[in-house]
């Protein structure tokens, strides 16, 4: 993003970018708790987002880890007792709408390991080290990985806790599950559920949330 601050902190309209994803969380009606990895650097801003937004669920600080696998763990030791599922969401896809977490949640019920992700629509290219296709995948089985992923939680803990014995570095949790040989299930996403990353996507998410603010007044 190359801002000068935690880019979930920048200003989305008249939010911040947390502030949407916190929102769309709380909103939905399978969420009894939230738990926001973060780094002490950035609790007094979130702090503040949190007394001005006054969730509806209770909102746990936890603090962050070297890497998204340490931090999730954090997560998944500071979780309730007798917490069963969870759902693990990337601050960043502040677009997801409760709908969402609530499909994810309800798919829990017959899986312990979940995605969302949409069908990709692009031609994919493999490529080598100097940039050259090596093979064209079948576009009918790539899907594009999203958040939230949803859990078990004991299972989770034991994959992580074995990634950690055996020193795995892995970019998501269902990568974890995979790993374990743990089967991972499809759950329908959002095409509008994008990750802010860059400038760019800064500004296709204020208008995609405009556009849905004109269909809330509409109707």
């Amino acid at each position: 993003m190359g801002s000068d601050r935690n880019k979930l902190l920048l200003p989305l309209l008249d939010q911040t970018i947390l502030a949407w994803t916190l929102g769309a969380a709380a909103a939905a009606n399978s969420i009894d708790w939230i738990g926001i990895i973060c780094q002490d650097l950035d609790r007094p801003e979130i702090e503040a987002i949190l007394a001005a937004q006054a969730p509806s669920v209770p909102v746990v600080l936890v603090e962050g880890g070297a890497s998204r696998q340490d931090s999730v763990y954090n997560g998944l030791e500071a979780l309730p007792p007798g917490a069963t599922q969870v759902l693990i969401h990337d601050g960043a896809r502040c677009l997801a709408t409760p709908a969402l977490f609530d499909r994810c949640t309800a798919a829990l019920a017959t899986c312990e390991g979940l995605i969302a992700a949409v069908p990709v629509k692009d031609t994919i290219k493999l490529v080598d080290a100097q940039q050259r296709i090596e093979s064209t995948p079948d576009r009918s089985r790539l899907w594009a990985a999203q958040t939230p992923q949803g859990f078990g939680v004991e299972r989770l803990r034991q994959c992580h806790q074995r990634g950690r014995d055996q020193g795995w570095a892995v970019t998501d949790d269902a990568a974890l599950f995979e790993a374990c040989g743990l089967p991972v299930q499809i759950v329908l996403g959002e095409e509008t559920n994008l990750k802010v990353t860059t400038p760019v996507d800064l500004a296709i998410a204020a208008v995609i949330l405009q556009e849905r603010d004109r269909r809330a007044i509409a109707t």
